[in-house]
């Protein structure tokens, strides 16, 4: 069967669920995944087709995206920092959002010769301190979830990235630890309850609730655990970043006053919405 008439199939079935322009990159991720096809190839090879094995892989494809499954869980990756993370229901599927927040880190980074010791809290697929390892080699880089399974996932990702992240399991609600660090950085459930009706199905029903959602009586329970840990557990004019939830920042920028945070800086994402949020402290 031809590619371009698979790609047909695939607008006339799935434009209607997510919009032609995001079927087209998925059709092209996916031939690019399972058959090693470069998204123009069908500009020069307007004939190329393939093979009956290869179908079934692209049509078992199609059906996982008629039922919403993620297009990073149907090929077991994403794309982040320029690298390929694994991923699946028990982690988050990183965002764009994140990256900013990753390169922002490194910007404030980039001239920093001695060796950074980095915290991330709350790993999921390990993609920030990865990234951070990756960036930053001489630093030190630790990282927790309360998720044993995300765990796996991040150590799966930190050896095939050949990063030395040290991952273990803890609870962002109840730390005891007695170390110190010169960054620490975290992306916390805090999507309220009453914001999951905004949101597309196929998160809802194939991301770790565990790591998205708060209640809406309490929607910063997280950043206060981590802000007052980070203000007994960072070093000396030590930086604490955070991402945060768009319509809590002027919230956000109180609670790390509270903590005698300074420098406090509310930045926006891609998007044009409050997003990231850093302080330092003392």
């Amino acid at each position: 069967m031809l590619l371009r008439e698979i790609k047909n199939i695939f607008h006339s079935e799935l434009d209607v669920l997510y919009g032609k322009e995001e079927v087209s990159s998925f059709f092209y991720l996916l031939i690019e995944h399972y058959f090693d096809l470069e998204r123009f190839v069908l500009a020069i090879q307007p004939e190329l087709g393939i093979d009956k094995k290869q179908e079934t892989i692209i049509f078992n494809a199609l059906s996982e995206l008629k039922l919403e499954h993620p297009i990073q869980h149907i090929i077991g990756s994403s794309h982040f920092m320029d690298m390929d993370f694994k991923v699946n229901s028990y982690v988050l599927i990183p965002r764009p959002e994140t990256e900013e927040l990753v390169r922002w880190i490194l910007e404030d980074k980039e001239k920093t010769e001695r060796a950074l010791s980095i915290l991330d809290m709350g790993t999921g697929s390990g993609c920030i301190p990865i990234s951070l390892s990756k960036y930053l080699p001489n630093s030190n880089v630790f990282a927790l979830d309360v998720s044993l399974d995300a765990i796996e996932v991040a150590q799966e990702n930190n050896i095939t990235h050949r990063t030395k992240v040290e991952f273990f399991q803890a609870d962002i609600l109840n730390l005891n630890l007695k170390y110190t660090y010169d960054i620490i950085v975290s992306n916390p459930p805090y999507v309220r309850e009453l914001e999951k009706a905004d949101m597309q199905k196929n998160v809802i029903d194939h991301e770790p609730g565990i790591a998205l959602f708060v209640p809406d009586e309490d929607p910063l329970k997280f950043y206060r655990a981590i802000v007052n840990f980070a203000a007994k557990h960072l070093n000396d004019k030590g930086s604490l970043y955070l991402e945060i939830n768009q319509y809590l920042g002027k919230e956000m920028k109180e609670l790390l006053k509270k903590y005698e945070f300074h420098t406090i800086e509310l930045k926006q994402d891609m998007y044009g919405n409050d997003r990231m949020l850093k302080g330092i402290i003392r």
